[in-house]
């Protein structure tokens, strides 16, 4: 079967056999991660029955990467991420197994879920910055847009199937078997970090300032830089007022729908599909050329998504609604990685991917306790519309400075006409292409049906010669008679 040429950026990286071992081992633990989290916050809600509680704990699990990132980054560039990502999934097995064991002994409060998602949250960035790290060394850079954003669609898919699966577990057998299903992903990744094989033998030992002069450094690449500086600063804002969205779900499950654990699955795995089709759509795409746009294009439609999710009180419409937030907020984030990646210095990666994480994974930390905090007073649908207007203006001042990200980022300009030329002459070529092969194809057609009439008419012609021979026989047989 032939493989479609939109499809071929996608299935090409998984030629590549480091890349394969890796992604092939992280992918099912990336399904019972979002089970845990799922779970984790489920039993968050259970036992307080509150959105501050809730924001508490995703702040405890999402603070440490503020604290912790910049260190992290320092320090996974002078080491190997392989090792890194295989410690920083020795513990995470370590506290599912002690979540699961709290929760099946009845022992489990709110103190102790605190204290656990705490510990995972200072694993969170050994295990984000490492894996950032490794994955573009698990592929030629020609193919690094495609890779990452095929990481990007496995771990939105996650997103998907683990939710969905969390809510069915936990309305059938109990929060506690989210903790278990995390354990067993985590050994199936394990094992294919154990199988990959990538050098990392360059690794050099921090310079004369130690580690704080590195990370100084790495804060000074990203502030001066015309592109990543203001991407980041769009990301932080929208961290802050907008992600918060999805951890905070349980609240809007129970108390705005009335629909359980199953409309906590329905949700989480709504905005699953959306990122997951989207970061599809940057691997199959596969190159840079545009995404700066789409990037501020996808923040935008980011806030109209929110704001239509927290205005409608019907379950199905919210997961639409969900599936665009998710499909945005991934355009955004991963089109983010992909420009960075492809345009940040090499010596300096680990470390302004340390920043990356740092924003996505640990700002909205503080968005959280805020929202959450909010929503106990005002009701969470209008504390977000509200957090969401105060986006507008960021995003109004970044879409002013395009030209310029663009230029940083992607090499050339991001003028209106260039582009219509370009994609004019894109789609000329596509329906040349489409016409060579239809004329090819028509080709092939005529050549079969003229070599069947050919044979249909052989074949008239045996039976009609033999049809008078038969005649001539007879006519025979007869004056032989007579």
């Amino acid at each position: 079967m032939k493989i479609p040429d939109a499809m071929r950026p996608m299935m090409e990286v998984w030629t590549h056999r480091n890349y394969a071992l890796f992604m092939g081992g992280m992918s099912p633990a990336l399904v019972t991660l979002w089970m845990q989290r799922i779970g984790t916050l489920w039993l968050a809600w259970e036992l307080t029955k509150s959105n501050t509680w809730v924001g508490i704990v995703v702040a405890v699990d999402y603070a440490p990467m503020i604290v912790l990132a910049p260190f992290v980054g320092a320090f996974t560039e002078k080491s190997n991420p392989v090792e890194v990502q295989k410690i920083a999934q020795y513990l995470s097995l370590v506290i599912a197994a002690a979540m699961a064991a709290l929760v099946f002994t009845g022992l489990m409060n709110i103190w102790l879920l605190l204290l656990l998602s705490l510990a995972l949250g200072c694993v969170h960035p050994f295990n984000a910055i490492s894996r950032h790290t490794i994955v573009p060394t698990t592929v030629p850079r020609a193919v690094l847009p495609s890779a990452l954003a095929t990481d990007s669609a496995l771990y939105n898919a996650a997103r998907f199937i683990g939710p969905a699966l969390a809510g069915y577990v936990i309305s059938q057998s109990g929060v506690g078997y989210t903790f278990v299903a995390n354990a067993v992903g985590i050994l199936f990744y394990l094992a294919g970090l154990f199988a990959v094989r990538i050098d990392f033998t360059d690794r050099t030992s921090h310079g004369h300032g130690g580690m704080m002069s590195d990370i100084v450094e790495g804060l000074a690449y990203v502030r001066s830089h015309p592109g990543i500086g203001p991407l980041f600063m769009l990301m932080t804002i929208g961290a802050i007022w907008v992600r918060p969205l999805q951890d905070l779900l349980p609240g809007f499950a129970d108390k705005v729908f009335a629909a359980g654990p199953e409309g906590l699955g329905w949700l989480t795995a709504g905005m699953g599909v959306g990122a997951m089709l989207a970061a599809g759509a940057i691997a199959m795409y596969g190159r840079t050329h545009g995404l700066t746009f789409a990037v501020l294009l996808a923040f935008m439609i980011n806030l109209i998504a929110t704001v239509a999710f927290c205005s409608t009180g019907w379950l199905w419409l919210a997961v639409l609604c969900g599936a665009l937030w998710g499909g945005a907020l991934t355009m955004m984030s991963t089109g983010t990685q992909a420009l960075v990646q492809s345009s940040v210095d090499n010596a300096l990666r680990a470390r302004v991917m340390s920043l990356y994480t740092m924003i996505y994974r640990g700002v909205p930390a503080l968005g959280a306790i805020i929202i959450g905090w909010l929503a106990d007073r005002i009701g969470l649908q209008l504390a977000f519309i509200i957090a969401t207007l105060l986006c507008v203006i960021p995003w109004i001042r970044a879409f002013a400075k395009r030209e310029s990200i663009t230029l940083s980022l992607e090499g050339h300009g991001n003028n209106l006409d260039e582009r219509l030329l370009a994609a004019s002459k894109a789609m000329a070529g596509v329906a040349y292409e489409q016409m060579v092969d239809l004329k090819s194809r028509a080709t092939s057609l005529a050549g079969i049906v003229k070599q069947q009439t050919k044979t249909l008419a052989a074949k008239a012609r045996v039976s009609k010669i033999g049809e008078k021979l038969q005649a001539l026989k007879q006519r025979a047989r007869r004056d032989d008679l007579s």
